[in-house]
């Protein structure tokens, strides 16, 4: 952290429950020169990686759907999410977390994977940088039936889905996910499918 623009940066732990909340007061110098006192909140819960699963002679992708409190709490009747597989790096480099996640939770087991691109998913209250990737499946890469972690209490169901029709799903609605959104239309935009 070397912006001169900040100053008396001081950070202050709010909740360390399940990932780490910190206050930041700090003074930032506005592009006029002066300097002007900030309070922000920042949610720390690592980095993750994320994956689209597509099938070129199928014209498929693997999704997964699961339970995501935040959603109902902000009025998605269910809760339930449709997304691209993901987890956080958990000390492991992007490439090892996602060959690890896909294979926890749609039961793929992949070797192949290609990062496509990197981004802040939600850059004003949450520190987490997302790596994106993308792989080929097939039928003989099924190595279990997914479903996620029970000790990380996962619930998850692994969909496979006709790539229009998941673009429609975005257009209807039915999936409402970011980093979903972001990797298949990456898809489509690169002819991917």
């Amino acid at each position: 952290m070397t912006n001169p623009r900040i100053r008396n940066l001081t950070l202050e732990v709010l909740s360390d429950n399940w990932y780490t909340l910190r206050k930041a007061s700090f003074e930032f110098q506005t592009k006029n020169g002066s300097w002007q006192h900030q309070n922000r909140e920042a949610y720390d819960r690592g980095n993750g990686a994320t994956i689209l699963l597509y099938n070129r002679g199928l014209g498929t992708v693997i999704l997964t759907k699961q339970f995501r409190m935040p959603t109902y709490l902000n009025g998605n009747t269910t809760g339930m999410l449709i997304e691209t597989c993901a987890g956080l790096l958990d000390q492991d480099n992007p490439e090892d977390c996602i060959r690890r996640e896909t294979e926890e939770e749609t039961g793929y087991q992949v070797t192949d994977v290609r990062k496509v691109f990197e981004a802040y998913m939600s850059p004003g209250s949450v520190t987490e940088l997302l790596y994106f990737f993308v792989a080929e499946y097939a039928k003989e890469h099924k190595v279990n039936e997914g479903g996620g972690l029970e000790d990380d209490q996962e619930d998850i169901e692994v969909l496979e889905i006709p790539f229009d029709y998941a673009l429609e799903m975005i257009k209807n609605g039915e999936i409402k996910d970011g980093k979903t959104i972001m990797l298949l239309q990456y898809a489509r935009i690169n002819q991917i499918l």
